[in-house]
């Protein structure tokens, strides 16, 4: 069970290649909700991130909720097509908790 959190900053990332978040997480940041319109892979680090297909899945329309530590980076790129998913350029929206 997800316990309750305050939405916060809430950042876009437009992906088909590897594509890092703009802005480091906040001073306050150590959870975000993630939220993709199709499958995809994501990196979440200190410094300037690159996603791979190795990275976490996150399949499309789920919502996933990640510890971080404030200031890391994310990034996202297009999962790859394979069994039921096919590779499809979309938009991860990134939302901080307080």
């Amino acid at each position: 069970m997800q316990q309750s959190a305050r939405n916060s900053t809430t950042q876009v990332i437009a992906y088909d290649a590897s594509t890092a978040i703009t802005n480091a997480f906040g001073a306050q940041t150590y959870q975000l909700r993630l939220v993709a319109n199709s499958a995809c892979h994501f990196k979440i680090g200190d410094g300037a991130q690159t996603a791979t297909v190795s990275d976490p899945f996150l399949p499309a329309n789920w919502i996933e909720y990640v510890t971080v530590t404030p200031g890391q980076r994310i990034s996202a790129i297009k999962a790859a097509t394979g069994g039921l998913v096919t590779a499809t350029a979309g938009t991860l929206w990134v939302t901080e908790l307080a």
